[in-house]
């Protein structure tokens, strides 16, 4: 909404101020500037709100805003003066205000650094956490306009809305003066301020999936008078699978004697149906879509799946209606699932939810599953299904216009059905907020990512979001960081789903052998050490062995001290006659079954060829639906709650309930437990397990069949991966405190300052040398010199000067770092062979004028190394190291983590590359000091982390000797630095 003349011109409408936000119960809102055109939409509202709302507000009684009133808080400069609105459908439901004063609360201009702020909410939004999102906005407004401190007057009875402030996170201070509580909060952000609101953004997205996932009623509109179709299809499924709620059948093209359809009430429009609809699934054609969702909208629907296709998928102009239909729908305070999506399934016994194209619900079970593709998430339903396995959730975003895997990771973070997450991704609408979802979701419970258009360089058609312009194993290496299972197929990651969902992590990764066949044995121990796991010797049963001598044999491996996991490989039995014995599958399944739930809590995979029933009886006799007793979750309240109606009648009194300063861990256990890490607690202290019988042992989990030796092994593999890190996440790594001695951030801050006001070019600008060298010396990395040696008599001056033995290099682009061609002579010990070096140089490679030579002196002998740092739009800061020349440049063999690194991250860093025998004494060479190379990753982490401005940095080569390293080369560039999207007050992406 643009302003009118009237408004200053000197200060444009701040449309970047504008936002879409998830509020607590999981609906929509905006927040936007208030302009001179919200006049009657003030008044309105003002007119909503109850006399207490009212005098708590004006600390007296004022039934009416009187014409000047209009007019004061309608008309801002958006500087000193700033109003901000949260409307749904168009009006207004809350407002905040500040006014700039000065130190006797006088009003004032800049660079008075203080702010009056008030806030009034509706009485019927109360309890919704409006007043908690207007104070991350307006905090953040106020901060771009220069202000630092928020000042407000609240009477003493207004208890709620001192709690807002209190809750805030931010550093406050109260006092009591003149009948009334006076607050002065400090708007710098703290890490306090930080985890309320990604704590208050995790619930709200959460909840926000859960009004989707679990409705009471549903509306199929576009449902065909005939069979067939895609409403009708969606129509059937829900009745098939035994929904729980209301459904209702909607088409305006019904005759109007139209009663029931299937059964159901059949209704032209939804202002028909008398009761409250939760969830409409659209399946209409694109162009009738709009029309739908304004009818959901102005009759109260909570959630929309938009099945209809021809949006982002067709082009430009398909984009177009994709973005129109996501501002329509959060208008009205909804999310989309959608469009062009395949639908949702929720199997939870209260609910029985398919709403959705698969003819089939799937089994009740505990893995949740996200997919951006119908097509991958019929395959998926389908592959569980033969599998035995179920599913607790099922989400198939279509174009993904709106509610994203980000959304799902909230969600799964704290539902209590779902122990493990798949996701089948095709784009990452925001990386950074991925990775730290995915890292908080990954510490309770395994979440398994396939990662779809890896090389294209675009995103899928449909997909408007981002492009990340760093390569496909550097976003592996960063999920790797995060916690995340990446397998790079479906087939993988069924194959993991089923292991992770129904057997106990693995302590390590010593694996035992068992089974009928040498062969098949053989085969399993070739694979495990190919995955770097470490197999015992196979024991061979032979091919007689019955299955009470397989459950002995389990049972066995399973109290065995020395082994972490068992695999059991088995062929089909052969009779006297030569033939396959019938019922092999169903006595062998029982037997593995029980020696499982006699044994030590290990994990347990089958391997089997062609034995007819196993893989059934195996799902049969265990299932994924409840492998272990758990304690209820508590849901997030709904906005008709008793605790949500009573929160609050002051002017805003909205705050989370549970107020926490840190991301909810959820209520109940969730995914399988890791040895050596805590089990999650319940919001009343008690372990979630604590409510289950003492007298009865957990139930065995699911034991996964697989028909070949090396998709079992490759599961295992990464449920030990996995494991470890999960231990490891347990104690975090730190960033050490040494650092703060020997780094000048202000000093560092002031070059990078002057430096960009020489730059105007918005790209940035290179530092020279001699520049970077004085940046990165303000962070205790030291460059080694180089002189510039134009001519012959240049480069003996500086050898004098440096110190002989040097080395002579050109520094030319095409030839930098390239001794191959000849590019660097090393080791020069004299004047006689500097003068002969660089005519054999110029003579070889071309006039001093192209080569730009440099003299430098010689460093410790050592390893080549390359550490670098880099900037990416969507993925954020990023720390690369690898060893220099060929290992990283031909092979590719690099290691990433995100920035900031703690000391875990830099010593992983270092180990994680093939290559890293090198830097430990590989075939006999001394050890170089990796320690003094973990601080250089860390210094370097730490400036970019600290200066966004730093955009690349490039340290090569790093020689790295048995006492100390050497920084030989360093490139840096500096720009302004790009927006970030996982910072400031929460906010709903807009594509």
């Amino acid at each position: 909404m643009e302003p009118t003349p009237e408004q200053s011109p000197h200060h444009a409408y701040p449309d970047h101020w504008e936002a879409d936000v998830v509020l607590r119960d999981g609906g929509t809102a905006r927040i936007r500037p208030i302009t001179t055109d919200d006049a009657e939409r003030l008044v309105s509202f003002y007119e909503q709100v109850s006399d207490e709302s009212k005098y708590y507000r004006f600390f007296a009684p004022y039934p009416r805003l009187s014409d000047r009133d209009v007019h004061r808080f309608t008309h801002h400069d958006y500087v000193d003066r700033v109003g901000l609105a949260v409307t749904i459908g168009g009006e207004f439901i809350g407002t905040v205000r500040y006014d700039r004063i000065d130190d006797t609360g006088r009003p004032a201009s800049a660079p008075a650094d203080e702010a009056e702020v008030a806030f009034l909410v509706q009485d019927a939004h109360q309890g919704r956490g409006v007043a908690s999102a207007l104070l991350e906005h307006i905090a953040a407004v106020a901060r771009e306009r220069g202000i630092r401190r928020f000042a407000a007057e609240v009477l003493p009875a207004n208890n709620k809305m001192i709690k807002v402030f209190r809750d805030g996170g931010y550093t406050q201070r109260r006092s009591f003066e003149d009948g009334s509580v006076h607050l002065t909060l400090d708007l710098e952000p703290t890490e306090k301020s930080l985890a309320v609101q990604r704590g208050r953004e995790q619930r709200a997205e959460a909840r926000s999936v859960q009004r989707l996932l679990a409705p009471g009623s549903v509306a199929v509109i576009g449902t065909g008078r005939t069979p067939g179709g895609v409403g009708r299809t969606v129509l059937r499924n829900l009745l098939a699978a035994g929904y729980t709620g209301r459904t209702y059948a909607v088409n305006r093209a019904f005759d109007e004697g139209l009663a029931t359809l299937d059964g159901v009430p059949a209704h032209r429009s939804l202002g028909e149906i008398d009761e409250q609809v939760d969830l409409a699934v659209i399946a209409v054609p694109a162009h009738r879509v709009p029309e739908a969702v304004a009818d959901c909208g102005e009759h109260g629907v909570q959630g929309l799946v938009v099945l209809s296709a021809g949006y982002a998928e067709r082009g430009a102009e398909g984009r177009e209606l994709q973005r129109e239909l996501v501002r329509q729908a959060r208008s009205y305070g909804m999310r989309i699932i959608g469009p062009n999506a395949f639908g949702i399934i929720n199997t939870a016994e209260t609910v029985r939810l398919n709403a959705s194209l698969a003819p089939e619900s799937p089994a009740r079970g505990r893995i949740g599953l996200f997919t951006q593709s119908g097509a991958i998430g019929i395959a998926l339903l389908s592959g569980l299904h033969r599998r035995g396995a179920g599913l607790s959730s099922f989400i198939s975003a279509g174009n993904r216009a709106d509610v994203s895997g980000n959304d799902f990771l909230q969600y799964s973070f704290e539902d209590p059905d779902t122990d493990v997450a798949l996701l089948y991704l095709e784009s990452l609408g925001n990386p950074r907020k991925f990775t730290r979802l995915a890292r908080r979701t990954a510490a309770v419970k395994p979440v398994v990512v396939v990662k779809g258009a890896r090389h294209s360089g675009t995103n899928p058609p449909g997909h408007a979001v981002p492009v990340s312009r760093i390569p496909d194993t550097t976003v592996s290496a960063l999920m790797r960081q995060a916690g995340v299972i990446r397998v790079d197929t479906v087939t993988e990651m069924v194959d993991a789903g089923l292991l992770l969902a129904g057997q106990p992590l693995p302590a390590g990764p010593r694996v035992a052998i068992l089974g009928n066949s040498e062969s098949l044995g053989l085969l399993t121990y070739d694979a495990c050490l190919a995955e770097g796991l470490r197999p015992r010797p196979p024991v061979d049963l032979t091919t007689a062995a019955s299955p009470q001598d397989f459950r002995d044999a389990l049972a066995e491996a399973l109290a065995d001290g020395t082994c972490d996991a068992v695999i059991v490989t088995a062929i089909p039995w052969v009779g006297e006659n030569g033939e396959a014995e019938t019922g092999d599958g169903q006595v062998l399944a029982e037997a593995l079954t029980k020696a499982v739930a006699g044994g030590s809590a290990k994990p347990v995979a089958v391997v089997h060829v062609e034995i007819g029933g196993l893989a059934e009886a195996l799902a049969a006799a265990s299932s994924t639906a409840a492998p272990r007793p758990r304690a209820a979750a508590p849901r997030a309240a709904s906005p008709e709650a008793g605790a949500d109606r009573a929160a609050t009648t002051a002017p805003e009194a909205t705050k989370d309930r549970a107020g926490t300063t840190a991301p909810a861990t959820p209520a109940a256990r969730t995914g399988p437990t890791a040895p050596g890490t805590a089990t999650a607690t319940p919001a009343s202290g008690t372990p979630a397990d604590a409510t289950a019988d003492p007298e009865s042992p957990p139930r065995p989990g699911r034991i996964p069949a697989y028909p070949a030796a090396e998709r079992a092994v490759r599961a295992l593999a990464e449920a030990v991966k996995y494991a470890q890190w999960r231990r490891q996440a347990a104690v975090p790594g730190k960033i050490p405190e040494f650092l703060d001695d020997t780094i000048d951030e202000a000093g560092a801050a002031a070059l990078i300052e002057a430096q960009l006001a020489t730059a105007p070019d918005p790209r940035g600008r290179p530092l020279t040398h001699d520049e970077a060298r004085d940046l990165l010396g303000h962070y205790g990395i030291d460059v080694r010199p180089t002189l510039p040696a134009p001519d012959p008599e240049a480069a003996v001056a500086a050898a004098a000067r440096l110190g002989y033995p040097v080395a002579l290099k050109t520094t030319a682009p095409h030839l930098r770092h390239r001794a191959d061609l000849g590019g660097v002579r090393l080791d020069v010990a004299d004047e006689e062979a500097l003068r002969r070096a660089y005519g054999e140089l110029t003579d070889l490679l071309g006039k001093p004028a192209e080569l730009l030579p440099v003299v430098q002196a010689m460093a410790p002998r050592g390893v080549d190394t390359v550490v670098r740092a880099s900037i990416d739009a969507a993925a954020g800061a990023i720390l690369s190291f690898g060893l220099a020349g060929a290992p990283s440049e031909l092979l590719g063999d690099t290691a990433h983590r995100l920035v900031p690194a703690t000391d875990r991250d830099a010593a992983e860093l270092i180990r994680s590359i093939r290559a890293a025998p090198v830097l430990f004494g590989w075939r006999g060479s001394a050890p170089v000091d990796t320690g003094a190379l973990e601080e250089l990753l860390l210094r370097l982490s730490r400036l970019v982390d600290d200066h966004p401005e730093v955009v690349s940095v490039a340290l090569e080569p790093v020689v790295v000797a048995p006492q100390g390293l050497t920084v030989l080369g360093a490139s840096v560039r500096l720009a302004p630095p790009p927006a970030r999207s996982d910072v400031g007050p929460r906010r709903l992406p807009n594509y």
